[in-house]
């Protein structure tokens, strides 16, 4: 372990190296689950000494914690990048999209998001009423309004509802199908967002 350390530079930026910890993190809690994993197994991952761990988390819960706050920024992303690809004006494929790659963000990352949201000690409710992906919804659904393609009166509201609702709706198909259709999932979830702004699904 010596030489590897040896081989990586003390200058690396802090940044980098808090995600280096963060990747061995998530790697040895998919292998292995949250509780069995140690900090030193984290750092050996890593390949930084022991004391390092302490210069950017507090513990083991803060690692995972910093992990749901990047699955929640990184599923954001991708549901902003498939909205922002479609017209400016099309509202309804704009929460199509948003529908559809909620969706899909969920199922690809299944067993990530179980591990960090289910496996261990859960999160607060604070997340199911406030995040970056509601966030996002708000200012869609605030959008769709102004431009008169929706009448919603609580666009904070109809946000959460429908942040919540999609992720149940996944949670129900993941645990009561054997193999998710996700080509069904997807309209259904799509067409119980556009019912939820007074539009028709396809």
């Amino acid at each position: 372990m010596r030489a590897a350390f040896k081989n990586r530079p003390r200058t690396k930026p802090a940044e980098e190296r808090r995600e280096e910890l963060m990747n061995a993190a998530q790697r040895l809690f998919l292998k292995h689950g949250v509780g069995p994993t140690t900090i030193e197994q984290i750092t050996t991952g890593a390949a930084v000494a022991k004391g390092t761990f302490y210069l950017y988390f507090s513990s083991k819960e803060d690692v995972l914690a910093a992990l749901r706050g990047r699955f929640g920024q990184d599923l954001a992303a991708r549901i902003n990048t498939a909205v922002a690809q479609n017209k400016e004006e099309d509202w309804k494929r704009k929460l199509s999209a948003w529908a559809a790659a909620g969706v899909a963000g969920y199922l690809d990352s299944a067993q990530l998001h179980e591990i960090l949201f289910y496996a261990s000690r859960p999160p607060t409710r604070k997340g199911l009423v406030k995040n970056l992906i509601i966030d996002g919804l708000v200012e869609l659904l605030q959008g769709g309004v102004a431009a008169g393609a929706w009448s919603v009166d609580d666009p904070e509201s109809t946000a959460v509802f429908l942040f919540n609702g999609l992720h149940s709706v996944v949670d129900h198909a993941q645990t009561n199908e054997k193999r998710v259709n996700r080509t069904r999932l997807t309209h259904r979830s799509q067409r119980l967002c556009l019912r939820a702004v007074g539009l028709a699904g396809d």
